[in-house]
């Protein structure tokens, strides 16, 4: 999935961009408002972030209030903590607004809810992320066409992952989605489950495109390897704020 970013800071821009990579989506920079508006007509994107500031930003208010139709979700960012701001924002169109400085882990959430909340009526039948692909009718599951043999709980197991990348998925949210139950009995297998899992995402032993990192009081996430300077699986939280 492809965001269209309208950030005037270029440092700026590359901290968002690799929290949304690992995340799993391209972001597309646009240092101005004329080259993200013209750029807008000529391809789709999947979700447009916008970085505003109060008094500079008319062209852009107006062009939420004539978005008729358009149903590409837009995500407001902006480093003034104004109650009015947010009203206008939204009021004019924009589905979410988020105030900087934030943590990476929110950016993606609340990216992965508008896509979500925005998306189709139609149930999302497959899941095609760092070559893996997933198919919900079959319960099938590959890597780059190769078949990896899971169990349907690990099949429901992967499915909560992979459709939420570079987000913790607490114990209790694995519990209540896999087995429909917050049991101790339930809790007591979530590790199993997630050891097996991982096992089958190290592709011929060599080195892995994927891990399920653990973090305490936070679940598990699946993230791409390589992509930060992290330890092994088990390793606690991504880089702090995103700032200016």
């Amino acid at each position: 999935m492809t965001i269209a970013c309208y950030l005037r800071n270029a440092t700026v821009f590359e901290q968002i961009k690799d929290a949304l990579a690992r995340a799993g989506f391209e972001s597309v920079h646009f240092a101005s408002e004329t080259d993200l508006l013209r750029n807008l007509r000529r391809r789709n994107f999947d979700l447009i972030i916008l970085d505003i500031a109060p008094g500079r930003d008319d062209n852009i208010f107006s062009w939420l209030n004539c978005r008729s139709g358009d149903r590409t979700p837009t995500l407001v960012l902006s480093t003034t903590r104004s109650a009015e701001l947010v009203a206008m924002a939204l009021d004019s169109g924009a589905d979410d607004f988020l105030v900087r400085p934030f943590e990476a882990i929110e950016l993606a959430a609340r990216v992965n809810a508008l896509l979500r909340r925005c998306a189709p009526t139609n149930m999302r039948r497959t899941i095609e992320y760092a070559g893996f692909s997933l198919n919900r009718e079959t319960a099938k599951f590959s890597h780059r066409g190769v078949p990896i043999n899971l169990t349907p709980r690990e099949f429901s197991m992967a499915w909560l992952f992979f459709s939420s990348p570079g987000v913790y998925i607490s114990r209790d949210t694995i519990g209540a989605a896999i087995w429909s139950t917050d049991s101790d009995i339930a809790g007591r297998t979530i590790e199993q489950h997630v050891y097996k899992l991982r096992k089958k995402l190290q592709i011929d032993d060599k080195k892995p495109v994927v891990m399920i990192r653990t973090a305490y009081n936070q679940g598990y996430r699946l993230e791409l390897c390589g992509t930060d300077n992290l330890g092994a699986a088990g390793a606690d939280e991504l880089p702090g704020h995103l700032s200016d």
